[in-house]
């Protein structure tokens, strides 16, 4: 049971980077590729991703709130022997999900600081 409850959490934070990584596509994907030397008049086109980005953002904050119930609201059931009955597990979990959680908001928020960064 335990294990599963790992992997779902574990599954909820990975879609949601994925998502989050989606959502900021658009806006930060022209950046990193211009900062790695790769030009042309084709990176325009990766602003057509634009009108989707608020379904991911919604993706994003649906699979953020999945694994924050997982780790918070949800009773852990596990059996003693199992890692996820150790404290230091637990605490683990919550420190990756806080730090993936901080960097995907900084992702999706990036359209409205990057004027500042880009001036």
């Amino acid at each position: 049971m335990s294990d599963t409850s790992s992997q779902t959490s574990q599954r909820s934070m990975i879609a949601a980077v994925l998502a989050g990584i989606g959502a900021s596509l658009c806006c930060v994907g022209p950046l990193v590729l211009l900062t790695l030397g790769i030009g042309g008049s084709w990176i325009s086109t990766l602003t057509a991703l634009e009108p989707i980005r608020p379904i991911f953002i919604v993706i994003t904050m649906v699979f953020i709130f999945l694994a924050f119930r997982k780790l918070y609201l949800l009773p852990v059931s596990c059996d003693i022997d199992k890692p996820c009955a150790r404290p230091e597990t637990r605490r683990n979990q919550r420190i990756i999900f806080w730090i993936v959680s901080t960097l995907i908001i900084a992702l999706l928020a990036f359209p409205y600081y990057a004027e500042y960064l880009i001036d």
